[in-house]
C-alpha cells in the first residue's frame, strides 16, 4: 500500500468520516478557504488509481467511497516508522 500525500490524506479523512460522497459532499467538509472543485476531483481520481477509493457511477457523476479502512492505513503508516 502506497503512502498518501498530505492533500490525499485530508480527502481520505473526509471519506472515512462520511463513508461515501460526491466531490461536492467532500468539499463541504473542508474548512475555508476550501480547495477548488477540480483539485478535489483530481485528488480523488489519484486515490482511485492508488487503490484507496472506488466509485459508483450515476450517469456522468461519481459517488466515491473508501476501499481501504482508516485502521488498515494507520497500521501500514505506523509500520513504515519501525
Amino acid at each position: 500500500m502506497r503512502e498518501l500525500t498530505r492533500a490525499e490524506e485530508q480527502v481520505m479523512q473526509v471519506l472515512w468520516k462520511i463513508k461515501k460522497g460526491f466531490v461536492k459532499d467532500i468539499l463541504e467538509h473542508f474548512n475555508e478557504p476550501k480547495p477548488a472543485y477540480n483539485t478535489v476531483s483530481t485528488i480523488v481520481r489519484i486515490l482511485q488509481d492508488k487503490g484507496f477509493v472506488d466509485h459508483k457511477a450515476y450517469g456522468r457523476t461519481h459517488e466515491y467511497f473508501p476501499i481501504v479502512s482508516k485502521s488498515d492505513y494507520s497500521k501500514m503508516h505506523l509500520s513504515t516508522f519501525v
